[in-house]
């Protein structure tokens, strides 16, 4: 298969080696000031998945630069990028083109399928973790479950969705397909709003969170308050109740993971921008539609907002 991905952090920088190692053609999308420095490195990943190492056939600034149809553009842009992305994705979408979303968050998908269409779009839930040691070596860090593929209208068959998934397992990439992909996803928006801004403001590991009575609280209630938004908005998850799905995320989600720092910690330590937008400012923002208050998601929301604004000035 011919694979293009687009966005060289850490997530995609595992997918790009260990799909290039299998002997995949790969290609590499990443900001033009980065893409002399990686242009012919060796790729590397580490960590609990051993250690895996491949040149991808380029790397490039701009889809241009490659004359031939690619069969999945794997976005893993951070998703205030998104839309700016798949804008620069759009014109070079052609024959079977498709474009495979693995990216956190709310609103990334609704955003790319209404510019390429929903037969081209495909949603995954990605729950390993992986940081970036230095341009092109990407450490796997931990991983609660497998990476889920589907396309929540069912527009796409579902034996080209096995396909991909077949070719991702065969890469060493743990892969399953759901039709349920939708709901899945937001098992995850759950998990990163729940964790994520907690870990990156108070520096400290999924496991400290869960541990601290004062910060379970937190979390509970930043839970509660998404279970109110998904029903004013009929969004369908997989959990009947608040508790059903706490049970679920101290019991099982947390142990595997409880040594990791989320990707916010480490994006807030290094002065970049942080995707809030997508995750607790999200549930914000669907609240507001409905005219609901969610008091902790908006503070944390608020809290996140102010520390990037102190790191940026």
């Amino acid at each position: 298969m011919k694979f293009a991905v687009f966005g060289l952090g850490a997530l995609g920088t595992v997918f790009a080696t260990l799909l290039k190692e299998k002997g995949h053609t790969v290609y590499g999308i990443t900001k033009r000031e980065t893409q002399h420095l990686l242009q012919n490195l060796p790729f590397k990943v580490s960590g609990i998945w051993g250690e895996h190492r491949a040149v991808l056939d380029k790397v490039t600034s701009s889809l241009m630069d490659i004359n031939e149809d690619i069969d999945y553009i794997i976005l893993t842009v951070k998703s205030y990028d998104t839309k700016t992305a798949v804008r620069q994705i759009k014109p070079y979408i052609k024959g079977n083109t498709k474009v495979l979303l693995a990216q956190n968050g709310y609103g990334n998908y609704e955003i790319v399928s209404q510019e390429i269409g929903k037969d081209r779009t495909l949603l995954s839930r990605v729950i390993f973790g992986a940081k970036l040691l230095e341009l092109g070596h990407a450490e796997v860090t931990v991983i609660a479950d497998d990476v889920v593929i589907g396309q929540p209208e069912g527009k796409i068959p579902k034996e080209d969705i096995q396909t991909l998934v077949d070719v991702l397992n065969q890469a060493h990439i743990p892969t399953r397909y759901s039709t349920d992909v939708y709901k899945i996803l937001w098992d995850k928006i759950l998990y990163n709003c729940a964790l994520n801004p907690l870990g990156a403001l108070l520096e400290c590991t999924y496991g400290q969170l869960a541990s601290c009575e004062k910060t379970r609280e937190v979390m509970d209630n930043i839970i509660q308050e998404i279970f109110w938004v998904a029903k004013e908005h009929n969004i369908k998850l997989n959990w009947e109740t608040v508790e059903d799905y706490k049970r679920y995320f101290y019991e099982t989600l947390i142990p595997p993971t409880s040594k990791h720092y989320p990707s916010m910690y480490y994006d807030l330590k290094s002065g970049k921008k942080l995707e809030i937008d997508s995750l607790n400012g999200a549930i914000v923002r669907l609240a507001h539609e409905k005219g609901i208050k969610v008091p902790v998601n908006e503070t944390i929301t608020n809290m996140i907002k102010t520390k990037e604004f102190i790191n940026s000035n």
